[in-house]
C-alpha cells in the first residue's frame, strides 16, 4: 500500500505541467492520473468490502 501511494505521488508530480516540454500538454496527463486514482480507490474499497 505504501509503495502504491509513493507511485501515485510521483505520478502526480510528473503530471504537473511546470517543465517547458510539458506546458503544451494541457490537462491530459492529470486527467489520466485522476482515472488511475479512481480505479485504485475502487479496488481498495472493493477489497475491504465497502
Amino acid at each position: 500500500m505504501l509503495v502504491l501511494l509513493i507511485i501515485l505521488l510521483i505520478l502526480a508530480f510528473g503530471a504537473y505541467p511546470a517543465w517547458p516540454h510539458s506546458r503544451n500538454w494541457g490537462y491530459y496527463p492529470s486527467g489520466g492520473l485522476g482515472l488511475v486514482i479512481l480505479i485504485v480507490l475502487l479496488v481498495l474499497l472493493l477489497e475491504h468490502g465497502i
